[in-house]
């Protein structure tokens, strides 16, 4: 199922002007989160509507609009009905989910449609009075993140005034003080296969965290890659984690499940959302198994594949997919390595 996200009509977020620089502000402040939740996501085109430009079809592609997944409504779920078990735990930490998978396997996407879909949802239940409000806070983990570097990270997304000369102590006091008198009800956190608390600065991260879960009175959801193979749940630590968090899998797409075709299903609703004069229907669904050996179910890589043939194909005027124009694309390097080894020496060697 193919969704074009959330508008964003509500006059709540009008305030927010077009200047470049606030524009182009990352995700992991609040601002280029607002901007992100403002910003009306792509649409495909209508049927009978007059047909777009190519910059604005190129524009669309390179966007594109976000895929509907079972992962997405599981999360989506959870997120609900957690949220409402944990709203009045004041003592222990409140339950917590974490985004799992293989890379490219789109849990960051399910991860910023959850959290656009919480922020919206506050704003129309405070029937637009947001100001000094917060609803969700977005942050990734540095690579080698310290404790004092991830609290740090959450100062900046509010923009906490964070010095040298502060203390781990003084920045979590400042950030827990701060959520807390702004509302915010969900912390998404990113990455978080890059902590391991095997070693002593993964430890000391970590426990930051289980302080920030139980200080802060919002729901903590986690994503990262095959989070249940890394050492983040061994250890004490670990089993403290895994022992509040619910896991949900964001994995490849199969090419049959039962009777169903998963992966054709996802094809057709990818298919159904380009913006191509000459593209012929049940072309791609068509493709499926070479789709599937190509990418391996991947829907990050999937998309990335007929994205970039679609761009091509609008930008060498043919206008349609074919097996022969996915062929002459390179994909990522996972994907090439992995699902091609016969081919990949060939398709990467030139002068």
């Amino acid at each position: 199922m193919v969704s074009p996200g959330a508008r964003s009509g509500d006059d709540t977020w009008a305030h927010i002007h077009a200047d470049p620089t606030e524009q182009s502000r990352p995700v992991t402040t609040w601002q280029g989160w607002q901007n992100f939740v403002a910003a009306a996501p792509p649409a495909p085109p209508e049927p009978g509507a007059p047909p777009r430009g190519r910059e604005e079809r190129l524009a669309y592609h390179s966007a594109f609009v976000t895929i509907r997944t079972p992962a997405i409504d599981t999360l989506a779920t959870s997120v609900r009905t957690l949220m409402i078990l944990g709203r009045h735990q004041q003592t222990t930490a409140r339950p917590a989910l974490i985004v799992t998978g293989p890379a490219a396997a789109g849990k960051t996407t399910a991860l910023l449609h959850v959290g656009r879909a919480c922020h919206l949802a506050e704003a129309t239940r405070r029937g637009g009075r947001a100001e000094g409000r917060v609803a969700v806070a977005y942050v990734l983990v540095p690579p080698g993140a310290t404790a004092k570097a991830l609290a740090a990270e959450f100062a900046r997304y509010l923009g906490i005034p964070v010095t040298t000369r502060m203390t781990q102590a003084q920045i979590t006091e400042a950030v827990c003080h701060t959520y807390n008198r702004a509302g915010v009800r969900l912390v998404l956190i990113d990455e978080i296969h890059r902590l391991n608390p095997r070693t002593t600065t993964g430890a000391e991260t970590a426990d930051l965290l289980k302080d920030l879960t139980e200080r802060i009175g919002a729901m903590f959801v986690y994503a990262g890659i095959d989070v249940a193979a890394t050492p983040l749940f061994a250890g004490v630590r670990g089993a403290q984690l895994a022992g509040r968090a619910s896991l949900v899998e964001c994995g490849a797409f199969p090419a049959r499940l039962g009777k169903r075709e998963p992966f054709t299903e996802l094809i057709a609703g990818v298919e159904t959302a380009l913006d191509l004069n000459a593209h012929r229907a049940g072309t791609l669904p068509r493709l499926a198994p070479y789709l599937h050996q190509r990418t391996a179910g991947r829907i990050g890589s999937l998309t990335r594949l007929i994205r970039q043939a679609a761009i091509t194909a609008i930008d060498d005027g043919t206008e349609r997919i074919t097996k022969t124009s996915l062929d002459n694309i390179r994909l990522d390097h996972l994907a090439e390595t992995r699902h091609r080894p016969g081919t990949t020496k060939s398709r990467t060697s030139g002068p």
